[in-house]
């Protein structure tokens, strides 16, 4: 080696550097790389994804030929240092020490740190284009990877440690949450709004979204005739509830449009109003939300009865509830149930005793607990075990209330202040 020109073994040390740079940025840049995002471009049929992605599902083979190719030219790159080092300050332990600390910095700068961070910034730009020259490499060298792998797949037997395949990792529900989160500039916001609320449809019951049995518009099919035609007439709602006598009767649901067509016939008499009457659907309290609009899509219906274990009716859920869960508020509601919190110049909030707390929370980014009771009364009576008089404060979650209006064992209103600083 002596008779080799001292500028040609300095490029054969680059040269070294080079192809370890290359495999160490590769390495990294495979490591890196977009699991989802490769699938999706190798499904378009770009090339270079499909070679990364079968490079990928075998990752002991992968790394079997990447690190036997840069070990074998960071060997070689020490061993030309060693030749250079000794050509320039001959044979001594001082030549072998330097020469040692060199080809360290030289390979740590050059060929690792270095190609490894840009290899982490661009993975897809680098692991694709690499993959042209990795798939035939890994080929190329397979009895060698087989050989070398033969003494990995033992050692890793006896550390009882047994690989999963490429693909075997699933996200869980709270790690697909985070992806959504921080999705930033990729999802418009209310997108991210919808996937985010799509999440909690298990977590959410049709407790939560119903009407209470106390603000149910229904109608006393056994009442004055010109009674039920006033208040279809008036109402908001497509599809009405019927009972007999009082709410625990329901016989049936009213279509609205079919009674308005015997009104505008003439028709409209109790017996009519029996024949458009359809059967009640029931629903279980304590339904998961998107279990109930599974249900709903299956038995092509819109409006269901709440019922608890014994039957007896705790509110109405329809499919635009649920929706609207996801999607925010879209329906146009009655004005007894549109208003039922005012926002005052001082930052107070006027609130009716049956707002429901989750509509507070998302419409006026409060906190108020609703693992519990469903609206402003239920919170407070079970916070106080009591009927307040007004004019009663308490604190809950932090947020001071103070009772406006009490009446019948029911509180009417009450006004929230800014939550206190903790």
């Amino acid at each position: 080696m002596d008779d080799i020109p001292i500028s040609a073994l300095l490029i054969a040390l680059a040269a070294c550097l080079l192809i370890s740079a290359f495999f160490s940025i590769s390495e990294t840049s495979m490591m890196a790389l977009n699991r989802y995002r490769l699938k999706h471009l190798a499904g378009q049929g770009h090339r270079g994804a499909r070679l990364a992605q079968q490079l990928l599902s075998q990752i002991d083979k992968l790394l079997g030929v990447v690190l036997l190719g840069n070990n074998l030219v960071n060997a070689a790159s020490a061993a030309l240092v060693t030749v250079i080092t000794f050509r320039f300050l001959g044979h001594s332990e001082w030549a072998v020490t330097i020469g040692t600390l060199a080809v360290t910095f030289a390979i740590l700068v050059f060929s690792e740190v270095t190609p490894k961070v840009i290899g982490a910034t661009y993975p897809e730009r680098i692991a694709l284009p690499a993959s042209y020259i990795l798939s035939p490499l890994l080929k190329a060298t397979r009895p060698i990877v087989w050989f070398v792998n033969l003494f990995v797949r033992a050692l890793l037997w006896l550390l009882r440690i047994k690989p999963q395949p490429e693909g075997a990792q699933k996200l869980s529900m709270e790690e697909l949450r985070s992806l959504v989160l921080e999705s930033g500039s990729f999802f418009p916001q209310k997108h991210r709004s919808i996937l985010m609320n799509l999440f909690d449809l298990e977590d959410i019951t049709v407790d939560d979204v119903m009407t209470p049995r106390k603000r149910i518009e229904a109608i006393d099919i056994d009442g004055p005739i010109e009674d039920a035609q006033r208040q279809i007439a008036t109402s908001y709602h497509t599809r009405l509830p019927a009972y007999s006598g009082h709410l625990d009767e329901i016989v049936g649901v009213i279509h609205v449009r079919k009674v308005m067509n015997l009104v505008k016939n003439g028709d409209l008499t109790r017996e009519g109003l029996h024949k458009v009457l359809r059967d009640p659907y029931y629903v279980p309290a304590g339904t998961p939300l998107l279990s109930q609009l599974q249900r709903f899509q299956e038995s092509r219906e819109k409006l269901g009865l709440v019922v608890d274990e014994y039957g007896e009716l705790m509110g109405l859920v329809t499919v635009e509830d649920i929706l609207e869960e996801l999607i925010g508020e879209f329906t146009t509601q009655s004005p007894l149930h549109g208003g039922t919190f005012r926002v005052q110049e001082d930052g107070s909030i006027l609130v009716e005793g049956n707002a429901a707390l989750r509509n507070l929370n998302r419409k006026l980014g409060l906190d108020l607990p609703v693992d519990g009771p469903k609206t402003v009364n239920g919170l407070l009576l079970e916070h106080l075990q009591d009927i307040p008089e007004p004019g009663t404060s308490v604190k809950i979650a932090g947020y001071p209330i103070e009772i406006l209006q009490a009446q019948e064992r029911v509180i009417r209103s009450v006004r929230i202040f800014p939550r206190l600083p903790t």
